[in-house]
């Protein structure tokens, strides 16, 4: 299974679905199912049994449900538009010793996550 490369907090827009072209951010990922859960995207009605007392109430609520990864792309902070997203691999040292840093970067810009 390939890793995820959208994170929460992330700036995503739906490329396919019924919810094509909204944008919102990352608010939950599953990596085990390939999933992530974005922000006004994919809301389902759901309803929810009276439960013990001190929850949440019983009653019909509308919340966001989980969308395959595929179907979305991280928007480029300087362009707005959805972009791919390259790992840019550099050594640094630190206190004498080499660390390998990676970084998430844009490839319709170039500029960094």
């Amino acid at each position: 299974m390939a890793k995820m490369k959208i994170k929460k907090n992330d700036l995503v827009q739906v490329i396919s679905g019924p919810d094509k072209g909204k944008q919102g951010k990352v608010i939950g990922v599953k990596t085990e199912t390939q999933r992530v859960t974005v922000e006004g995207v994919n809301r389902v009605t759901k309803h929810l049994r009276a439960g013990q007392p001190g929850q949440a109430s019983g009653g019909i609520q509308v919340v966001e449900a989980p969308i395959h990864v595929s179907n979305v792309m991280i928007v480029d902070p300087e362009t707005n538009q959805p972009t791919r997203i390259r790992t840019r691999v550099e050594q640094v040292e630190r206190d004498g010793k080499t660390k390998t840093v990676r970084t998430r970067v844009s490839v319709r810009s170039g500029k960094d996550f």
